[in-house]
């Protein structure tokens, strides 16, 4: 996923979102304790259970952050004066360079947490999931736009909302893949795959 970073805030629970949002992104969730969080926040610990009942609570709460910011650059793409072709090759060459040679806490939390919470949590589970769909709608509407201003090729019986998952499912799977490998090789390949699908 794309770059999101924010300034440190200066009200606690943001502090907090913000701080766990780092830790989460570089280590993991469940390699990082509520306590370290605290400790790094410079916070009592009866802060944190004011603003959230668990640690599971809080992990839901920075996905939900996160993916709220997420949908703001998706609205500033979206209200760029460019062709949807370049929406949406902007979003990807954006995804592609910042998943590249590694990644650090402003790149990999929705990466890092795919693959490690979908077991272990639901609630966490079900807010990355509104997370991607949201991202999927996103692409989808690009999509359309892109038929009809003629800039995206329309494939035969295919649903905007197909694309739309494909491209999004195998920029996922790449950039999982990438971190097991610690090559860009997967992330080269659906760039290939995306850019072609989209006639450039």
């Amino acid at each position: 996923m794309s770059d999101i970073t924010t300034p440190i805030p200066s009200d606690t629970k943001a502090l907090l979102l913000a701080i766990g949002y780092k830790l989460i992104a570089q280590k993991g969730f469940t390699a990082v304790g509520i306590k370290q969080i605290l400790d790094t926040a410079g916070v009592p610990k009866g802060s944190f259970y004011h603003y959230f009942a668990s640690k599971e609570a809080f992990g839901e709460a920075i996905i939900e952050h996160y993916f709220a910011n997420y949908k703001r650059r998706l609205e500033s793409i979206a209200a760029e004066d460019i062709s949807a072709q370049q929406k949406i090759y902007n979003y990807f060459q954006n995804w592609y360079d910042t998943q590249q040679n590694g990644c650090d806490h402003g790149k990999c939390l929705v990466v890092k947490l795919s693959a490690e919470v979908a077991d272990i949590s639901e609630t966490m589970r079900k807010a990355l999931y509104a997370g991607y769909q949201q991202t999927v709608n996103w692409i989808a509407e690009q999509i359309k736009a892109g038929w009809a201003d003629g800039s995206i090729p329309h494939l035969d019986n295919i649903a905007a909302e197909s694309m739309a998952k494909r491209w999004y499912f195998a920029w996922l799977g790449a950039s999982l893949i990438a971190k097991i490998s610690q090559t860009d090789t997967p992330l080269a390949e659906v760039w290939l795959m995306t850019t072609s699908q989209l006639g450039r």
